[in-house]
């Protein structure tokens, strides 16, 4: 079957390890033909969002052929999302099947009026926003979301096989905020690349790691990461609450970047115990993962949640409403209250329950949130 991705309502980052890059690669291996048409934003080296020059068309790491389309001209066009072009790829690349990642953009419309065109045309659509990271001020609230993307999902309902909300709180975010019917929304989870899972979990990745950082065999690693900045700031407390603890042998490892604000105060509590590992590549945080007893999330959700799970590892989360599909029935413990003394106990709560936690994280992780399972499943029903 010839499947298009269009990534028209969010970025697209090559080589990084986002639903958008590994659903793409997973549908080619199980035999699909498939290609994604995507807008001009991207990150940079740094992480951080940027755009594009000028529209482009080439072939990616997993050798799928991608096109970058600009916003039509005018302030409305980019606020809607329009794209110069669309009709035109879409008729190009003529696709039996269309996965939107976002329904928040007008170029729903084009799609309405390729599949009146192309009857028989699969649209499935995946959604990433909930009432944490999106819908926060009154007029992304009230108009943006409950009048513009309300209107642009309702039409584009009839031609849709299935809504995905990529966690249970952004299923309920497209019947609550969308109204779209409840038998049409279903969870699809983000997970992690299986390949990725597999080479990173050889016994010699996490020994020569821990080598490289100095972990001794007695030494309990907890490692967390990610962008550390205003959205994050939980990782300062506990960093704190690594270097306030009695036992020596636990020590914290933090990978990611630092937003300028808060580098003075993360550098404070760099020590013995707490150290920084800098900014790490989407590939190489599976590896870094392979070296932590613990893997721990204090702040808000990211797709690095589901990746450590996958790898098999006790995590310790941030306990938020909507959020608890990452619960496999015992592989994890939560933050209940952000404090440094809290943030103690849950880390001496999953240093005592560590074997418990990594049995069910093995039984169960890799096969709730492979890639692979994930990719097959978002194209049934």
């Amino acid at each position: 079957m010839k499947v298009l991705h269009l990534m028209l309502a969010c970025f697209y980052i090559d080589n990084y390890s986002y639903q958008e890059n590994y659903l793409p690669k997973y549908h080619k291996q199980q035999g699909h033909e498939v290609e994604i048409v995507a807008s001009l934003f991207t990150f940079d080296e740094n992480g951080k969002g940027n755009w594009l020059s000028k529209p482009s068309s080439y072939i990616n790491e997993y050798g799928i052929p991608v096109t970058r389309l600009a916003y039509k001209k005018g302030r409305v066009s980019h606020r809607l999302k329009r794209y110069e072009g669309l009709r035109e790829e879409l008729e190009r690349c003529a696709p039996e099947c269309i996965f939107i990642h976002g329904v928040q953009s007008a170029s729903a419309a084009e799609v309405i009026r390729y599949c009146k065109r192309h009857p028989g045309t699969r649209v499935y659509v995946d959604n990433h926003a909930d009432s944490v990271n999106s819908a926060k001020g009154w007029v992304s609230k009230n108009i943006l979301h409950r009048v513009v993307w309300r209107h642009y999902a309702q039409k584009l309902e009839p031609y849709v096989t299935k809504f995905y909300g990529v966690l249970p709180a952004r299923v309920d975010f497209l019947i609550n905020m969308y109204g779209l019917p409840k038998h049409k929304v279903e969870l699809l989870v983000m997970g992690a690349d299986d390949d990725s899972v597999q080479a990173a979990s050889q016994p010699e990745v996490r020994a020569r790691l821990r080598r490289q950082y100095g972990l001794g065999e007695d030494d309990f690693a907890v490692i967390t990461g990610g962008k550390i900045d205003h959205n994050k700031p939980q990782v300062l407390t506990l960093m704190q609450a690594v270097n306030e603890l009695e036992d020596p042998h636990i020590k914290l490892l933090v990978f990611g970047s630092v937003h300028p604000d808060l580098e003075a105060q993360f550098n404070r509590q760099l020590s013995e115990r707490v150290r920084y590992i800098g900014w790490k590549q989407s590939a190489d945080i599976y590896n870094e993962f392979a070296v932590a007893d613990l893997i721990a999330f204090p702040g808000l959700h990211s797709v690095l949640w589901e990746q450590a799970v996958a790898m098999g590892k006790p995590c310790a989360f941030r306990r938020l409403a909507g959020f608890d599909h990452i619960d496999l029935g015992g592989n994890c413990v939560y933050f209940e209250e952000d404090t440094p003394a809290s943030y103690a106990d849950t880390v001496l709560q999953a240093k005592e329950q560590c074997a418990a936690l990594q049995t069910v994280a093995v039984e169960h992780g890799i096969s709730t949130f492979s890639y692979a399972q994930i990719a097959k499943r978002s194209l049934e029903g």
